[in-house]
């Protein structure tokens, strides 16, 4: 017999409920690694909770108990069996080389042993820079909260990122976007197993994979989608972003059909549904809210055809955002108008889309002449 007792939710707040368990998901996990870290980083757990958002929060605690794991492994600092035991004097007495080491030396390959195998980790720079900034954060707060003597933190080494190179970024060209949502209008590439599901989810792979190139939404966005989230006589529907923001997005007429299809003609009626998915949007052939992975893989077979590579090789969703933002800035939105549709923190990401259309400034100017060839002779 199953003793888990049901999660009951008493929603006072604006977000549907679904957001609401997924927050309470995280926070969950955050309350296991933190139960499995020293008491005297309390304060420390507290301050996260109320200046980072919660999976932010759990990466950092995650990033944190790799490090005290670190620590009892090497038995220099410590001379503690479990994480639980480290004390603060012993972090106290931590250098800024010692993190360097755990930087620089273990992070960037790391083994660990099972009962049939090795197995190897590897870190790159943009994972070394994470765990960093994670091991700041703590040693800063200390500091500050006066547990220990020295900010240690000016003394971590620099970690270098490259830099995003526009001719890198991957999406996909205005012509294969037509011939992607042709594909699932049609069916046209798929294979004879692909298309006895595809009969059944059409209006739902078309309405999803339409979000994605005309607003370059995150897979969760878009997967925590709900019927509630749109009001189609305000022209609008809503979205939750990283760190928590309700952001209400304007919805073109394009998107409204392909959504209202769906919800009409297509997905199962609400009574025919539990109680925690009757709002739920995208669903699956079982009736439960599609998961991170099955749109990946939709995502991966409609953009493998329009591209006519393998399934393997199509690209994810976070592709689908690389086209929206290319597209708009082609099509002559300006680089903070796109920005705040995409929800880029920062302008320069944005800019290395804008990159992409130098070739299109070329067009416009060699297609714009003010004098004719033959008014020269």
């Amino acid at each position: 017999m199953n003793n888990d007792k049901i999660l009951k939710i008493h929603n006072k707040s604006d977000k549907p409920d679904n957001i609401v368990l997924r927050d309470n998901d995280i926070i969950e996990r955050c309350i296991q690694v933190e139960n499995k870290l020293p008491k005297f980083m309390k304060d420390y757990f507290i301050y996260l909770k109320g200046s980072v958002a919660v999976s932010t929060r759990l990466a950092y605690l995650d990033d944190i108990y790799f490090f005290c794991n670190y620590l009892i492994e090497i038995k220099e600092h410590t001379e503690a069996s479990i994480t639980k035991e480290l004390s603060l004097s012993e972090f106290n007495n931590i250098k800024a080389r010692d993190v360097n080491l755990f930087l620089g030396d273990y992070c960037s390959r790391y083994y660990k042993q099972t009962n049939k195998s090795t197995l190897i980790y590897e870190n790159n720079n943009r994972a070394l820079a994470r765990k960093k900034s994670s091991l700041s954060t703590l040693f800063k707060f200390l500091y500050r909260n006066e547990q220990i003597d020295n900010n240690i933190t000016d003394g971590f080494n620099p970690i270098k990122l490259p830099k995003p190179q526009p001719d890198a970024i991957k999406r996909l060209d205005i012509d294969e976007v037509a011939k992607m949502l042709d594909s699932v209008e049609t069916g046209q590439g798929l294979t004879e197993k692909e298309k006895i599901y595809w009969k059944k989810t059409k209006l739902r792979d078309k309405a999803i994979l339409a979000l994605f190139v005309t607003y370059g939404l995150r897979l969760n966005e878009l997967r925590e989608l709900n019927i509630s989230s749109f009001n189609f006589s305000r022209g609008e529907f809503k979205i939750y972003r990283k760190r928590g923001k309700e952001v209400l997005m304007p919805i073109n007429n394009t998107c409204e059909l392909v959504v209202k299809d769906y919800i009409l003609n297509e997905r199962p009626k609400s009574e025919m549904l539990s109680e925690d998915l009757k709002d739920a949007l995208f669903l699956s052939l079982q009736n439960k809210r599609l998961t991170a992975r099955a749109i990946r893989d939709l995502v991966k077979k409609y953009t493998s055809i329009s591209m006519d590579t393998s399934r393997d090789n199509g690209y994810s969703p976070h592709k689908l955002r690389a086209t929206a933002a290319t597209s708009l800035i082609q099509n002559g939105f300006s680089i903070y108008d796109v920005q705040n549709l995409l929800d880029h923190d920062n302008v320069t990401t944005t800019q290395l889309y804008a990159a992409h259309k130098k070739n299109v400034k070329r067009d416009i100017v060699n297609n714009f002449e003010w004098i004719d060839e033959d008014d020269n002779h």
